[in-house]
């Protein structure tokens, strides 16, 4: 349910206009630094697969990986650094594939003005902080969560849903927010009383386990099912609820899991995963590849839609869900819920909105969004200060 917001959908406010000279070599290599590593069955993975997905779709295309570029992992070692490394092998654009980078970027951006840089998640290109050779994309993994959302709220049998989310941001709490959106919806079409339903948030404090810094998520996962919670819903970027899950069901118990980020996650623990929200970025990582190369890139924040038309579409929809074997009777719900959904988003009279997110809604101090009937705005979605009202955890 949102218009073409997707033509806004959101997808491609320019922001000046900045383009790059046209590159003589036949040769076009760019780079990819990764928060964690590229094989995490999660956010990383999607990236680092989006940068494969380039080098077997353009001609002439290399990419040059760091990994796992985090205080934690690699605490002596600058975005500066990598960033001069791959510039010295040819990099003419970069992306920095996390919002931990986006303060970064923008510093780095500056000393190598002829390279392009695009941070992943953030917004500062928008917002007119950024250098010219910066730009954002992000997909709107909303859909991805009221869909996630939906699948637990059909599920349950307890009334009460965990979520274990990364740190406390404007993104973290709005794709938290569209979970729970979608299960209270789902919820009520399945005969319960979206009152009654439980909707937990605990936050571990970074996008994955570091020990001694965060909270541990297996125990936190562990720590939702005892408490009652049968469905548990990740928003990190690793594969701790669907492997807890899967441990947890193999003993017998009637527990769910929807995992994130990464198209192959429901193999962690099959039996117990009612599907995955995943990014697929190789699609606009090639288009701005292939702009570069082209010297046709001009800086833009992007906010990508789905391909309504084919949502698991590899070569066109920045997002995807995969339903898991887990939904059994529900998956006949849940396709009819993601129709619903699909037909909001290509309706040219929905106003500019995401399904779900219209009044009555409130925030958790009780601050109004939007009133009876009234869609809130994508930006303010974008910028949600706070969990909605109904939610349990912490908003700041």
């Amino acid at each position: 349910m949102a218009r073409k917001l997707m033509v806004m959908c959101m997808a491609v406010l320019l922001i000046g206009a900045f383009v790059v000279p046209t590159l003589a070599q036949d040769e076009i290599v760019f780079g990819v630094v990764l928060v964690g590593p590229e094989n995490d069955r999660g956010w990383s993975q999607a990236h680092y697969e989006a940068g494969l997905y380039v080098e077997e779709n353009l001609p002439g295309a290399r990419m040059e990986v760091f990994e796992s570029l985090n205080s934690a992992d690699s605490p002596e070692t600058s975005l500066m650094q990598v960033a001069t490394d791959f510039i010295d092998l040819g990099a003419q654009v970069i992306f920095t594939a996390s919002d931990e980078f986006e303060e970064f970027n923008d510093e780095v951006a500056a000393a190598f003005p002829e390279v392009v840089f695009i941070n992943i998640s953030g917004d500062n290109a928008l917002t007119g902080e950024a250098p010219e050779n910066v730009g954002n994309l992000m997909a709107q993994m909303e859909w991805g969560k009221l869909i996630a959302g939906c699948a637990a709220g059909l599920a349950t049998e307890t009334g009460n849903i965990g979520y274990l989310g990364p740190l406390i941001n404007g993104e973290t709490r709005r794709l938290a927010s569209s979970a729970y959106l979608g299960a209270r919806y789902c919820y009520e079409n399945a005969g319960g009383n979206p009152d009654d339903l439980t909707f937990t948030v605990t936050w571990i404090g970074f996008w994955f386990n570091i020990p001694g810094v965060t909270l541990d998520p297996t125990e936190e996962t562990n720590s939702f099912y005892d408490n009652g919670a049968d469905v548990v819903i990740s928003g990190i970027d690793t594969t701790e609820v669907i492997v807890v899950a899967g441990q947890r069901g193999g003993q017998g118990e009637a527990v769910f899991a929807v995992p994130y980020d990464y198209v192959g996650a429901c193999e962690e623990a099959p039996t117990v995963c009612l599907g995955v929200p995943y990014f697929n970025w190789g699609p606009d990582y090639l288009r701005l590849v292939q702009a570069v190369a082209d010297g046709t890139w001009e800086q833009s924040w992007e906010w990508q839609a789905p391909d309504w038309t084919d949502l698991n579409n590899v070569d066109t929809s920045p997002i995807g869900f995969i339903s898991g074997e887990a939904l059994g009777d529900n998956a006949e719900a849940l396709d009819a819920f993601i129709a619903e959904l699909a037909a909001y988003a290509t309706n040219p009279m929905t106003p500019n909105s995401f399904a779900l997110w219209q009044g009555p809604l409130s925030l958790q101090d009780g601050t109004e969004l939007a009133p009876e009937g009234q869609p809130v705005d994508p930006l303010d979605v974008w910028y949600l200060p706070q969990l909605l009202s109904g939610m349990i955890g912490a908003s700041s």
